[in-house]
């Protein structure tokens, strides 16, 4: 029996992709552009869709092994247990998809949008604030996304979202305005790298405008992508960004027109009106009747997602190497081991001032804090297996008995006008203000998570209030496109609540008669006033199991649903009061405290906290949260966690949300000025160890080298060769002087040259490596000089240079190289000097 050339494994992807192309009529090529395609009985074409999303781990499709967000995945700078998590994370997906055909192996995973300013809504979806650091752990990830066989990718990942993409707030309105230094030194080298190495198979644009233009619209900025590799390079819509190119950004007069611009730009893949494809289809049919579009650049988008498609093996028949992938893969031992580890490899100390940690065997502990027994996830999240909270895992070091817990908030009862008590019943389905006593029915536990948001959850279902009309207690946690469990608490001059539900924007009203709890109110004047009855105060609990035991774990944060996630940004970087009294009554109660911040961001420590000897830092850390703290606060595990992102001591030192040139504002580890004000509270690359380090000298392996040729390709953060030319090794003396091992990550970096732009420091390269006390090493980084590039436009006929017009050149100047423990504790020096012309 022939085997159309489609189908034959044995021919390249490009081929078989060319040959299925000429098999399909205009009108199942035009179908071929929207991200539900249709199936074709005649080719043996199953129905397909573009994205399946696996940020962390697989989301939205169940139970699914749940990974630390990637912004605590960056901590660990360690690009192999990130690829191995990739790897896994794409098992997963394997395994759903063996399970349920439709699950699309082309995955949206990773985000490499650089986290420039921790307000960003999205900012834990992201691992640097570094573009070559975000590239190098994205690369690691999709390489296990994409697995190792040499023609089948395991998943097609898809990099999010080209480019200049940092803030929520208007997003499809706003242009982020770079300057051709910033394009080409901050936002293309994030990107490059996957793409470069071949493990991304396809990148959405961005909602966002970029100087002007829609990111959806960037012809030339998506052919400089696709230039960085031989492969082809899939370009998928942002979910109803073809719409808003009209009906928001007004880039063009029609949908027709609009659809036209964007297959014309390069985009292959409509991501709208959900998964009806009628719609775009007829607005491509109507651009090529009119002339807008032709059926070449039609077949140009479809040849490429057919090669994605091509890619997974979807065509290749008993030739699929992943076959053996059933729906039981999911959540297997060695999947727990690994988050185990990720977790605890991501965990960051960042003060330990009084020698407080690691916390003695042999003791007892206060676990207190609205994050004590929770594990929180996050809108990219999967359903974990089981969760282990930060109790959970210190109860498991300690014993149960040797534990106390405090959640810190306070248990009121509210009283309506009708003279009764707001009362839950068991299973949450009836909020009504019914109850004559402020029995266990009345008890609403109060969670002030800052911005005035609160959440309130029943003692008599053990659920959080949710909806609005009518008011349930069931949820079991905070979560949804548009939260329903969050609300408002306006205080009147007589000391009674109102309540505004934030997720309906309605006052909570009592119904007449019937006392029934609902959200429906307009205006203030509509709503409820309730005689709050405090029965319980979270802080005096907080105080009395502080004050019980030998150490206290004051565990505070974001729920990452609340005061930023993706739609909104966060409305400042401070820690939230409530979190500070929460401290506050924890420590005066036991000076034995570790602040224990779990977050999703990076918060500017205020009055009351900012004093804190001990502070650790970890992001949501998924399914194996509790394990992984308390491996690192018990010293099981040596505190190996490093900072990705700045924590700035004040606010203004983030600078402006919607500003993205970092050099010109001085933000970011790069352009911090060098002074006492540049120094944040904690800085890019920052983390401690239990033992003590010692820098003791820097050493390069040349003290000359000759400045490459001009070029626009900026190199990796790990050179390409080892051997290559222009590539130097920092050789790095360090002594372990405490009495533990430590795992160290030793950092190299540029503080640049006298008489050039260069960023006030750069980092070059890292490595990481263990020392047991007393162990002295000599411990080589190798840098490409090309790193040390800046950017010089270039200008033809006199016109001002456009953004692709100029070359990356290293300045010929002696260049200071320093090495430490991050980015503003570098004791050793050296110098290299670049030779050649001085651009």
């Amino acid at each position: 029996m022939d085997v159309p050339p489609f189908r034959d494994p044995a021919l390249p992807v490009s081929a078989r992709a060319r040959d299925l192309l000429d098999s399909l009529t205009p009108e199942e090529r035009l179908a071929m552009l929207h991200q539900h395609q249709p199936v074709i009985d005649r080719l043996g074409l199953g129905a397909f869709h573009t994205g399946c999303e696996a940020l962390h781990g697989v989301a939205w499709l169940g139970r699914a092994t749940v990974f630390p967000q990637p912004v605590g995945l960056a901590a660990t700078w360690d690009p192999e247990l990130v690829r191995r998590v990739g790897e896994i994370v794409s098992t997963e997906v394997r395994a759903k998809h063996a399970a349920d055909p439709a699950v699309s192996l082309n995955v949206w995973a990773p985000v490499v949008n650089t986290l420039r300013h921790p307000a960003w809504g999205r900012n834990e979806e992201g691992y640097s604030e570094d573009p070559h650091l975000t590239a190098h752990l994205a690369t690691a990830y999709c390489r296990g996304l994409r697995g190792d066989h040499e023609r089948v990718w395991k998943t097609t990942p898809t990099l999010k979202h080209f480019l200049a993409y940092n803030n929520e707030t208007d997003r499809s309105s706003t242009s982020s305005n770079l300057t051709p230094v910033t394009l080409h030194e901050e936002e293309l080298p994030a990107f490059r790298e996957p793409i470069e190495q071949g493990v991304a198979a396809g990148v959405m644009p961005a909602y966002n405008q970029v100087n002007g233009t829609p990111a959806h619209l960037q012809t030339e900025l998506f052919a400089e992508l696709r230039s960085w590799t031989d492969d082809s390079v899939a370009l998928v819509s942002d979910a109803a960004a073809p719409m808003f190119v009209v009906n928001v950004q007004r880039a063009a007069a029609d949908r027709a027109s609009g659809n036209a611009a964007l297959v014309r730009a390069g985009v292959d893949s409509f991501t709208d009106d959900d998964a009806d494809s009628a719609p775009t289809i007829q607005r491509l049919q109507e651009a090529l009747d009119r002339g807008l579009l032709t059926m070449e650049e039609v077949d140009r988008s479809v040849l490429r997602m057919l090669e994605l498609r091509l890619r997974s093996g979807e065509l290749d028949g008993d030739a699929d190497p992943y076959a053996g992938i059933t729906a039981d893969d999911i959540d297997l031992p060695e999947h727990r081991t690994l988050a185990r580890e990720a977790t605890a490899r991501s965990v960051v100390v960042l003060r330990n001032d009084d020698g407080l940690l690691p916390l003695p065997a042999a003791g007892s502990v206060a676990v207190v804090g609205p994050l004590a027994e929770a594990v929180l996830t996050d809108w990219y999240s999967g359903t974990p297996p089981y969760a282990v909270t930060p109790a959970d895992g210190l109860r498991v070091a300690f014993g149960a008995d040797r534990v106390v817990v405090a959640d810190g908030a306070d248990v009121v009862a509210l009283r309506a006008s009708n003279g009764r008590y707001v009362s839950v019943t068991e299973d949450g389905a009836a909020v009504v203000a019914d109850s004559a006593t402020a029995g266990k029915s009345a008890r609403l536990s109060v969670t002030d998570w800052g911005g005035g948001v609160l959440t309130l959850r029943s003692g008599a279902s053990g659920r959080l209030l949710t909806g609005a009309w009518p008011l349930r207690a069931d949820a079991e946690r905070v979560g949804g496109w548009e939260v329903q469990e969050s609300f408002r608490k306006h205080v009147h001059d007589d000391g009674s609540w109102s309540l505004l539900h934030l997720g309906s924007g309605r006052w909570v009203r009592v119904q007449r008669d019937t006392g029934l709890v609902c959200a429906e109110g307009h205006t203030l004047a509509d709503a409820e006033r309730f005689t709050a009855r405090v029965l319980e105060s979270g802080a005096a609990l907080v105080a009395q199991a502080a004050a019980s035991c030998d150490a206290v774990v004051v565990a505070v944060g974001n729920d990452p649903h609340l005061n930023g996630r993706e739609t909104k940004d966060r409305p400042d970087l401070w820690l939230p009061d409530a979190a500070v009294e929460t401290w506050r009554a924890a420590v005066e109660a036991n000076p034995r405290a570790v602040l224990t911040i779990v977050s999703s961001y990076p918060y500017v420590l205020g009055p009351g906290v900012d004093d804190a000897p001990t502070v650790v830092w970890s992001s949501h850390g998924g399914q194996e949260l509790g394990h992984g703290l308390a491996d690192v606060l018990t010293g099981a595990v040596e505190p190996s966690g490093r900072l990705a992102q700045t924590w700035p001591a004040r606010p203004e030192q983030a600078g402006d949300l919607f500003d993205y040139d970092t050099r010109r504002q001085q933000v970011t580890y790069r352009h911090l000025p060098a002074d006492e004000a540049g120094v944040p509270a904690f800085a890019f690359g920052h983390g401690l160890t239990y033992s003590s380090v010692s820098y003791e000298g820097l050493s390069l392996s040349a003290a000359e080298v000759a400045a490459p040729a001009p070029t626009r390709d900026h190199p990796p953060l790990t050179p390409r060769d080892l051997a290559g030319q222009g590539v130097v090794t920092a050789t790095v003396t360090v002594r372990n002087t405490g009495a533990r091992p430590a795992e160290e990550l030793v950092q190299v970096y540029s503080l640049g040259a006298s008489g050039t732009d260069s960023p006030v420091r750069l980092l070059l390269g890292y490595r990481r490596v263990r020392l047991e006390p007393g162990e002295t090493a000599s411990v080589a980084v190798p840098f490409d000089t090309a790193r040390l590039a800046l950017w010089h436009g270039a200008t033809a006929s006199g016109d001002a240079p456009g953004l692709l017009d100029g070359d990356l050149r290293v300045v010929a100047a002696t260049y200071a190289v320093a090495a430490g423990a991050s980015s503003v504790s570098l004791p050793v020096h050296g110098e290299l000097t670049v030779t050649g012309p001085t651009g």
